[in-house]
């Protein structure tokens, strides 16, 4: 039986917004086995940046329950939620989030200084490798194209080897040819044994996703695998 790294079970969550309440998620429940890519898709507003955070350990619900690889994750401590995430999870933003004044290598080895873990800058330099960006390891981000960019943040999010990379409209800021490049590089993580949850408006990105969640008004109402196969969300 394949391993469920991640698990959503019932998750609501509602915002209150001056007099009135807007329920962004309403029961969502999920599972993502070891090895798979999934894109979550759907309309702005129907409740997929909120999975995002609340899978990252970002947020919380009101209710429902996230587990890892079966343990519970979703109402633990914030100290130990921020480990999770730092260990555990791998983060692709839109907007890169590299830190301006520091050189690529350096951004990349951040979350291995901040686990304590040895051999940080030995193994950023791997990770820089792997995206194809070790000759780039002395550049700061404003001298990197945006492509360039986000290929750090992707290393940057490889470099705990993590249990899943959770990436929120990755290609967002990207020309279509560094777009391209970017889903290129997933695809091969994917074939290595990666598990990635892409979030994106982008048709191509889901194009590419052998299986795709679609969500509208906070619930999810298609679970699809490429070549017409139903997936279960259970």
């Amino acid at each position: 039986m394949t391993e469920r790294i991640l698990e959503a079970r019932s998750l609501v969550k509602t915002y209150v917004l001056g007099d009135s309440s807007v329920r962004a998620l309403d029961g969502v429940s999920l599972t993502v086995a070891r090895g798979e890519m999934v894109a979550i898709v759907g309309e702005s507003g129907s409740g997929k940046s909120t999975l995002m955070n609340i899978l990252g350990c970002l947020d919380r619900p009101d209710s429902g329950e996230v587990l890892f690889s079966g343990e519970e994750v979703s109402s633990l401590s914030s100290d130990r939620q921020a480990e999770i995430r730092n260990r555990r999870i791998g983060f692709v933003f839109q907007s890169f989030q590299l830190l301006p004044r520091l050189s690529a290598l350096d951004n990349v080895e951040l979350p291995l200084l901040y686990a304590g873990l040895r051999q940080a800058k030995d193994r950023a330099l791997a990770s820089l490798e792997n995206v194809g960006l070790a000759h780039r390891r002395d550049h700061r981000p404003h001298q990197l194209s945006g492509g360039q960019r986000q290929r750090v943040a992707i290393a940057r999010a490889l470099v705990t080897d993590p249990d899943i990379v959770l990436a929120d409209e990755p290609t967002g800021n990207l020309d279509s040819r560094s777009g391209d490049e970017i889903l290129r590089l997933f695809a091969r993580l994917h074939d290595e044994g990666r598990t990635l949850l892409v979030v994106s408006h982008n048709p191509e990105v889901s194009r590419r996703c052998p299986r795709e969640v679609e969500m509208l008004d906070g619930r999810v109402v298609a679970d699809r695998r490429r070549g017409g196969e139903a997936a279960c969300s259970s």
